[in-house]
């Protein structure tokens, strides 16, 4: 055990930075047990997911896109153009409540388990420091020793390896930015058509091959808000990896492994002092000394602990997911005022969400009077307006034979201005000119809100409202 003058000095430094503040590099062992093996299937769905996604499309549109630049957002193959910004907002607003819901119950689980980040660096980028340069004391001696052949082919082999992962992973990143149609023609046409979109490719990958092979766990450390967001989020009922103090430590501590000894008896705790939980911590923590910044929930130490203790004949979850109430108490879980709070406000928001989704059109109309224009009386006192008009074709399908019909008054008339044929192209906005004409006899007010109809054949698909000047008086 530490000494009490001692016992918060592992918080006083991060496990990545030495005495003199260089970087500690952190060999972690090779994790193994039923934990790992769950989280590997986890990660082998979750990165065929990821790697597949950008080129999976429902109903033309691309599963997700992000593409900043030209304001244009898929999720789940929903678009969403400008003007559904509002959506957007809400589905993010839906995403970071959840996030803070799933933290508040069950810790940092998703850094441990979905974070791509995580998903990327252990089981991809370590399996290949275990494949190429062995486990943790091997690693170790080849970073020591001289440079000779052996560990210039191993460092040029698994560098190599890094690279082209870290050029896949640019490519497909870049998928989801400027939708994969695109980057499938920056890597099947000549470069000198796409020097930005090969350049952005290249961009990308170093930015990727100096995180996974050289920043690697600072990432979570340092760079990532997350981290530090759960330190405002957890509380003694959240549920994270634990270190069974209590049953660890017993009346006298932890305490070497002797064999036929009967530790209960003479106020040993569980805990043999083995150090495998710290040997195999990817992020070179002790959980033992409680929650920690540091730690993303891997669970390595809970395979570890598991081992230790089958191997000395006690039970194991000497280290589990628990919360700090449930070891200090040894109380169930229970579901708190502030999570079932934060569990009705994702319902409402989720609800109001796909209501959204549901009830919006696929065709958006908006009609604009020209500025600094007034109104025309024609003959038969029939008051004339401009307007220009944008339609946006939010669908993957043309939509031909458009029209327009005033709704509000059924006398009135819309005239087409340069064509009498209106064609919607796929994902594509539209703009043109029209003058509303309707009989002042049909007028209420000077300023009067008029409701237009968007047709296609004799089917209505939306409708949308503007104003109409005229001399109309209602006084």
């Amino acid at each position: 055990m530490m000494d009490a003058d001692n016992k918060e000095v592992f918080r006083d430094s991060i496990s990545t930075i030495d005495e003199k503040g260089k970087r500690s590099w952190i060999y972690p062992k090779k994790p193994k047990g039923r934990f790992y093996r769950y989280r590997t299937w986890v990660s082998m769905a979750l990165l065929a997911f990821l790697l597949s996604a950008p080129f999976l499309k429902i109903n033309g549109n691309q599963l997700f896109l992000f593409n900043v630049v030209e304001r244009k957002f898929h999720i789940l193959g929903f678009p969403f153009w400008p003007q559904d910004f509002y959506l957007l907002v809400l589905s993010m607003l839906v995403g970071v409540v959840f996030i803070i819901l799933f933290t508040v119950i069950y810790g940092r689980v998703f850094c441990g388990w979905i974070c791509p980040q995580t998903i990327f660096l252990e089981m991809v980028f370590r399996k290949i420091d275990y494949w190429i340069e062995g486990d943790k004391g091997a690693q170790i001696r080849l970073a020591k020793q001289d440079w000779n052949a052996e560990k210039i082919k191993k460092r040029v082999f698994k560098h190599a390896l890094y690279l082209l992962i870290s050029f896949v992973i640019s490519n497909v990143f870049l998928a989801y930015i400027i939708s994969s149609d695109r980057l499938l023609k920056i890597i099947t046409e000549p470069v000198s058509e796409h020097i930005g979109g090969f350049v952005s490719i290249w961009i990308f990958t170093g930015v990727f091959y100096f995180i996974f092979s050289w920043f690697r766990e600072q990432v979570c450390i340092i760079a990532c808000p997350y981290g530090r967001l759960q330190g405002v989020l957890l509380d003694n009922k959240s549920i994270i990896v634990a270190y069974d103090y209590i049953r660890g430590e017993g009346k006298k501590g932890r305490a070497k492994f002797r064999k036929n000894e009967n530790r209960e008896d003479v106020g040993k705790g569980n805990c043999i002092d083995c150090d495998q939980c710290v040997e195999v911590c990817p992020t070179g923590i002790d959980i033992r000394n409680g929650t920690q910044l540091e730690c993303v929930n891997c669970t390595a130490c809970m395979d570890a602990c598991d081992f230790m203790m089958l191997k000395t004949n006690q039970p194991q979850g000497l280290i589990r997911y628990a919360s700090e109430e449930n070891i200090e108490k040894n109380e169930p879980f229970e579901f708190t005022v502030r999570i079932k709070a934060y569990t009705a406000i994702l319902t409402v928001l989720v609800v109001v969400l796909i209501s959204l989704l549901t009830v919006r059109s696929h065709v958006q109309a908006n009609f604009f009077r020209v500025p600094g224009e007034l109104y025309q009386v024609k003959e038969n006192r029939v008051i004339s307006n401009v307007y220009t008009y944008k339609l946006v074709n939010k669908t993957s399908e043309e939509i031909d034979s458009l029209s327009f019909q005033l709704l509000s008054h059924p006398n009135g008339k819309v005239k087409l201005v340069g064509t009498d044929h209106l064609l919607l192209k796929e994902q594509a906005i539209y703009e043109g000119t029209v003058f509303i004409e309707i009989p002042e006899s049909d007028l209420t007010d000077s300023n009067e809100t008029v409701e237009l109809g968007i047709y296609q054949s004799d089917k209505e698909i939306t409708s949308t409202k503007t104003h109409f000047l005229s001399p109309k008086n209602k006084w």
